[in-house]
């Protein structure tokens, strides 16, 4: 069967209903790592909205239950428009796509094939229940809203967004080293956003020294508790950084220091949980693959990397930096550590150039968002499905290449 446009094929209440599941998926950052963020609308048969869900938490009901849940009867007959492929496995819940035809809907539409080979081909089994099924609408902005899991799955490490904060000359800090504070609240606020965002919050030994951070998360107007908090991971290759008393080691969120498998960290032994990791190839530093790795084993699907500019500089020159956050203060200081080191870029023509895909106001401050594009072989999105199906007629619903 062909595969039909699916701009050309939703409604445009169907369209509406994406972006509404769009904006739900995001409530649950944060929250369902190791998990994919989703969201769901169910319209009844007339097209009106019977039900919202999202995916609130790693092990709870997925995003289609709690949308069935709320539609109850008036699901049936109607159309589910939800931002992932219904997964097809069984795990800590039941699989979705089973839900929905449990629920009598007549029509799913998704946005996103997933990529997972334990839980895709949910809608090769909701058509074969005789279930019409439309894949790929509004597919770039869902798979915006579900970057880190997405690429987690096809990279098979964790999605890092690497955040700084500068002059508008490029300078992290004075020539004596003061830094506190050129970004102003209402970036520093939005940090905090960042982290609880994220899965886990990087910095190197340089920043450990210099600023002794906390790296929690402070979301105004949410109670800690209603808080995530990140991981902090303190990449430590000397394990001479992270001292007891450190205000990482507070007790306040879950932290993991890595060190180079070399190290003397003893001293280090029941204060936090470590992790020894091979030096980088040039004898500087730890691996950086091999860091995420280890973030990646213990269920870390997104990364903060709030290190200075040696560790950024390594992170840069793995390839393993996906977006980029910077604030950027008006403040000249002419001279100071600038945002990043050396990344092995020596002329022009090597420059990493980046996709600008927002720039705002933060009170005096500018932020600007770019994606780094990495190569195709990392891998890419299966093809979504569209069909109007007949019972038992799986073998003809496959999308055809054109």
């Amino acid at each position: 069967m062909r595969q039909e446009d699916p701009v050309a094929t939703s409604a445009p209440v169907e369209t509406a209903a994406m972006r509404r599941a769009i904006e739900l998926a995001a409530r649950g950052l944060g929250h369902t790592s190791p998990n994919p963020v989703v969201g769901c609308v169910v319209l009844d048969s007339a097209g009106r909205t019977a039900g919202e869900g999202w995916h609130q938490r790693a092990g709870g009901p997925h995003a289609e239950v709690h949308a069935l849940q709320a539609a109850g009867e008036r699901a049936r007959g109607g159309t589910a428009v939800v931002t992932l492929e219904p997964c097809n496995h069984t795990g800590r819940t039941g699989p979705c796509a089973q839900a929905l035809i449990d629920a009598g809907v007549a029509r799913v539409v998704y946005a996103v094939s997933d990529p997972n080979p334990s839980a895709t081909g949910g809608a090769l089994t909701l058509a074969e229940a005789g279930i019409d099924v439309e894949g790929g609408l509004l597919a770039d902005e869902a798979a915006a809203g579900n970057e880190a899991w997405l690429t987690s799955v096809l990279r098979g490490r964790p999605f890092v967004l690497w955040k700084y904060a500068a002059t508008l000359d490029g300078r992290i800090a004075a020539a004596d080293g003061t830094s506190r504070w050129i970004s102003s609240p209402e970036s520093r606020a939005d940090v905090h956003r960042l982290r609880a965002a994220a899965d886990a919050v990087i910095v190197g030994s340089g920043t450990a020294r210099a600023d002794d951070p906390q790296l929690g998360a402070r979301v105004s107007g949410l109670a800690d508790d209603a808080v995530s908090q990140p991981l902090r991971v303190v990449v430590d290759s000397s394990a001479s950084a992270v001292k007891a008393g450190a205000r990482v080691l507070d007790g306040t969120a879950p932290t993991l220091i890595a060190v180079a498998e070399d190290a003397d960290a003893a001293h280090l032994e029941g204060l936090a949980p470590l992790v020894r990791l091979p030096r980088a190839p040039q004898g500087r530093g730890l691996s950086i693959p091999a860091l995420l790795q280890a973030l990646q084993a213990r269920d870390v699907r997104s990364v903060l990397l709030e290190g200075g500019p040696t560790l950024a500089g390594a992170f840069l020159a793995a390839g393993a930096v996906d977006k980029v956050v910077g604030y950027l203060a008006p403040v000249l200081l002419g001279a100071g550590p600038s945002v990043v080191g050396d990344v092995g870029i020596t002329t022009l023509t090597q420059a990493l150039r980046l996709d600008v895909t927002d720039t705002d106001r933060l009170g005096p401050d500018l932020r600007i968002t770019a994606t780094v594009s990495h190569p195709a072989t990392a891998g890419t999105l299966p093809r979504p499905v569209t069909a109007r199906a007949t019972k038992g007629s799986a073998s003809a619903l496959r999308p055809e290449e054109n």
